[in-house]
């Protein structure tokens, strides 16, 4: 590996989600001298230190490609599965034990998400992806978050949510027991079956992955967008959730007095479903108006770059060449 004279990395920044991990080696300037993509970060599948071991690869490779040997002045890893304080200190523990950086700090996922979609840490970012998540940040240091480990510290939603709630609802209006909706046709259609009947039988027995549940999600959308009364009063619930969890978080940070932006962030969100992000809007704009929506596009690892870059002295400048490159 040559080294790159006279260049050093103020920051290197990790995004380590469920389903994959990128890395940047990032210059005091804000440029990226290196890159590199991985597997996903599932410390409670394999245990923190093969998860850190698989970010170890990864890494190195950001670092080849960067050429530069020496430890970066500071290590900003925001991984998945960071749910509670202990989790974040186990896992801030064994990332710097590598010698990566001189600093580091551990954070949960969605933090990475908030700082890609504003301009200073500050505001709230919802994620609604396989699962939904928030947090919030101000200038200060102080944060709001939730456990967000799904049904047993009462979330609700995300796209795994959404679809075990659409089969639900679909059940139960195959057999009688519940409200006629469209769902019941739609859902095992999609997997090329006649019946929820059939599709129960299928994901009960493992003929369907379960982690197919989640292609469901896309189809509840399509069937409320057709006026199913049963398919849209789930996507109206997901939408007070989202309200739910950011005016909350607003709310901890003293933010509903003053204009703050809320980020939506995950495939969920991202996707645009017109009705649960006009559904959204008008829930904000009853509960917190002065929150400014938008939704983020840029990749989560620009946020922890710039989470990176917040505690160094790196200035307006370097972040616009981040920004820039990630664009």
């Amino acid at each position: 590996m040559g080294m790159s004279v006279g260049v050093n990395a103020a920051v290197i920044a990790i995004d380590a989600g469920n389903s994959k991990t990128d890395v940047a080696v990032v210059g005091a300037d804000g440029s990226v001298l290196g890159a590199a993509r991985g597997g996903g970060f599932q410390p409670p599948v394999v245990g923190v230190r093969a998860a850190v071991d698989a970010l170890a690869e990864t890494v190195g490779r950001a670092l080849e490609e960067s050429g530069v040997q020496e430890r970066a002045g500071h290590v900003s890893a925001c991984l998945a599965n960071a749910d509670l304080p202990g989790e974040e200190e186990e896992l801030a523990a064994a990332v710097h034990a590598r010698g990566w950086g001189r600093t580091t700090e551990v954070r949960n996922d969605t933090f990475a998400i908030l700082r890609a979609g504003v301009d200073e840490p500050r505001g709230v970012a919802v994620v609604c992806g396989a699962g939904i998540n928030c947090v919030g940040m101000l200038p200060d240091g102080r944060t709001a978050r939730f456990p967000a480990i799904g049904r047993l510290s009462g979330d609700w939603g995300g796209g795994g949510g959404l679809a075990d709630e659409a089969i639900w609802f679909a059940a139960r209006a195959e057999d009688g027991r519940g409200e006629r909706t469209e769902l019941a046709h739609a859902l095992p259609a999609h997997f090329g079956l006649p019946s929820m009947y059939a599709l129960i039988e299928a994901l009960h027995l493992g003929r369907i992955a379960p982690g197919r549940r989640h292609e469901l999600a896309p189809v509840l959308f399509a069937v409320s967008a057709e006026g199913d009364r049963v398919a849209r009063s789930i996507v109206y619930r997901q939408a007070e959730e989202v309200v739910a969890m950011s005016t909350v978080a607003l709310g901890r940070l003293d933010l509903l007095a003053e204009e703050a932006p809320v980020v939506l962030g995950g495939s969920v969100l991202a996707a645009r479903h017109p009705e649960l992000d006009d559904r959204i809007a008008a829930l904000m704009s009853d509960r917190a108006p002065k929150a400014v929506l938008r939704v983020v596009t840029a990749p989560p690892v620009l946020g922890a770059a710039l989470l990176g870059l917040d505690r160094t002295a790196a200035g307006p400048a370097a972040r616009e060449r981040l920004r820039a490159h990630y664009a």
